[in-house]
């Protein structure tokens, strides 16, 4: 089973994917005890899902979305039921297969578990795995070995599971040709367009009418309470400003990492490839070999001659037609054999025939630029930025609370706290209430803070938001409005515009209708047909509304007509000349393909019904508290 994982990893991805996040490698010991709390979010065959592993699942998803998204994450979605929600059905998912993992025996083996951890790049050095870099990136996430590797077992246990159910999965044959068909199947169409902006100069509006439509939907024109705040904010950027640098702290820098200030070597070659299939055969390998060491003589006794023969000889497309020059490179670029024969040779000297996985390549190294350190002029600008945003967050981390401290205990001005961290105020444009954001920054907790009565009243500072990571907002109200109806003279051109749109519609619509009507009939239409456009399901220039309906109108006698409605745009009447139908191969590479893809479809379908049946088996009990908890007002 552990080699079908192996073999089958991108199928083992598109199966877990059905999990809302990603496995978070909880071990066993994990899924059987009880959190030290004694509370639970949800109980699964009577294993309790915790708190503390709930909340550092949740806390481990909202990470991955700050990072994701650069850190302009509203807090109010890192904590909103849907995530909550989301992380919880994972959990619960983990917990049922764990289960019955655990209740049918699936094994992992030691050497299976050493083979898949020297397999995971993030552990290698140079292309072999490194016991140091293991253990100082596991250290880095806070944990040991033996509490990864038992995470791990677990993950792969799971994935066992996921792929006997998956491989079990059946799809008929005939279904994936029938989906490639219809997604071909091409219609030869012509459009007859009844634009809505054709009728607006028809329209008449009653003299009343925009009065009248502004009476019935008082709602329509009520603009909501706003205000206009004042605000602070205090992140690295606010402190960047505070703190400096000394010449000495960056000479340290720049003389202790001459790895990273460093220009590492770089070579220009140029190569001859003789092609070689990865299949090749013994009698194949030794005529290739026996012509690249014939090319090998001729350029090494006339090097001159190389560029002619890597253009007529060369089986590098890319560079036969530049003689075989590849330009500079460095280190980490080429295959291992090619790269190892150019930075082993001297300027100007021809090596080969070297073998690699592409073929025999004759080469020729034609210049080297040495390793080299960038001059300290060059690099000074970066080695500041980095020192002064060191420094600044680490003033950011001391002074936090400080600065939340000093917006809440002086809760009539943002002045002192600004002042004291050397802040700037803000000030915002107008926010109406349901807004999202204060300038710049969203976050709906902030503003709703805003419109509380503290906010409204009396005019209290917020408390300080975090807005994105390590940014925190503290806002005042400056000025507010009520909510209230627009006047009818402000709106009335608005109404008309309205109206006017609409009705044009209406008379496009009716007379898109007509002609369709009409049509069916075999009678005569107004109007000029479009040029014939041929579509296909999968690849069509039209509105899903108007491919919908082409593609799904009977063809049994052609021509055949459908009318679409286009919203504000207005109505649109398709004739269907013609119908293609592609008859395709057995060995259509098409078919192949669609085939793999419905087969994971299946896969992921019965994986899915499998996981809803586990959970009715082991009985799942989730707390609604959980997914809603109750908020401090």
């Amino acid at each position: 089973m552990f080699e079908a994982v192996r073999n089958n990893k991108r199928f083992a991805q598109i199966i877990l994917a059905i999990l809302i996040i990603p496995f978070a490698f909880f071990g066993m010991d994990a899924y059987f005890t009880d959190g030290p709390t004694g509370s639970e979010v949800a109980v699964v065959g009577g294993s309790r899902i915790g708190t503390v592993e709930f909340e550092e699942a949740l806390r481990t998803q909202q990470d991955r979305l700050r990072e994701t998204m650069g850190g302009q994450v509203d807090r109010s979605l890192l904590d909103s039921p849907e995530l909550r929600s989301a992380v919880l059905e994972n959990l619960v998912n983990q917990r049922v297969l764990a289960l019955y993992a655990a209740e049918n025996g699936f094994v992992v083996t030691q050497a299976q578990l050493q083979e898949a951890i020297v397999e995971v790049p993030a552990f290698q050095d140079e292309g072999r795995f490194s016991m140091e870099r293991y253990e100082a990136l596991l250290r880095a996430q806070g944990m040991t070995p033996a509490s990864f590797e038992a995470r791990l077992s677990q993950d792969i246990r799971i994935q066992q599971l996921a792929l006997a159910v998956g491989d079990a999965s059946f799809a008929a044959a005939e279904s994936p040709r029938r989906f490639l068909s219809a997604q071909l199947e091409e219609r030869r169409v012509s459009e007859l367009p009844f634009p809505a902006a054709d009728q607006l100069a028809k329209v008449q509006l009653a003299e009343d009418a925009a009065q009248r439509f502004y009476d019935a939907n008082p709602a329509r024109f009520e603009r909501p309470a706003r205000i206009k705040a004042e605000y602070l904010v205090f992140d690295e950027t606010a402190l960047l400003g505070q703190v400096g640098v000394t010449e000495e702290e960056v000479r340290q820098v720049y003389e202790g990492s001459p790895e990273r200030f460093g220009v590492a070597e770089e070579r220009r070659a140029r190569h001859i490839l003789l092609e070689l299939p990865a299949d090749a055969g013994e009698e194949q390998i030794k005529a290739v070999q026996a012509d690249a060491d014939t090319l090998a003589a001729r350029v090494k006794a006339a090097p001159d001659g190389f560029p002619a023969l890597a253009r007529e000889r060369s089986a590098d497309p890319g560079s036969a037609t530049r003689g075989g020059d590849l330009g500079f490179f460095g280190r980490g670029v080429m295959v291992k054999p090619f790269e190892d024969a150019v930075f082993a040779a001297a300027k100007g000297e021809i090596v080969g025939p070297v073998r690699s996985e592409f073929g025999y390549h004759i080469i020729q190294v034609t210049d080297v630029k040495p390793a080299a350190l960038r001059p300290l002029d060059e690099v000074r600008a970066e080695i500041e930025a980095e020192l002064k945003g060191r420094k600044a967050g680490q003033r950011q981390a001391e002074l936090a609370e400080l600065f939340a401290n000093t917006v809440y205990e002086q809760p009539d001005s943002l002045a002192p706290a600004a002042e004291l961290l050397k802040l700037e105020i803000r000030h915002s444009d107008w926010i109406q209430r349901g807004s999202a954001a204060v300038g710049p920054y969203t976050s709906e907790r902030l503003v709703a803070a805003l419109f509380s009565d503290d906010g409204l009243e009396k005019r209290r500072n917020t408390e300080a938001i975090e807005v994105g990571t390590g940014t925190l907002v503290a806002a005042r109200v400056v000025e507010h409005e009520a909510a209230q109806r627009l006047p009818f003279d402000q709106v009335k051109g608005e109404i008309e515009d309205a109206l006017r749109a609409e009705e044009a519609v209406r008379l496009a619509t009716a007379a898109g209708e007509a002609a369709l009507a009409a049509a069916g009939k075999g009678e005569a239409v107004d109007g000029k047909w479009s040029e014939t456009l041929t579509l296909q399901r999968g690849a069509t220039v039209l509105s899903p509304a108007a491919t919908q309906a082409v593609f799904g109108a009977a063809t049994a006698s052609l021509p055949a007509y459908v009318g679409v409605a286009q919203g504000a745009q207005g109505y649109a009447v398709y004739r269907i000349d013609a119908v293609n139908r592609p008859q395709l191969a057995a060995d259509d590479p098409r078919l192949a393909g669609m085939t793999r893809q419905y087969a994971q479809l299946m896969a992921e379908r019965d994986f899915s019904a499998y996981l809803a049946l586990l959970r009715e088996r082991y009985g799942v009990e989730i707390r609604a508290e959980a997914v809603n908890p109750p908020r401090q007002q």
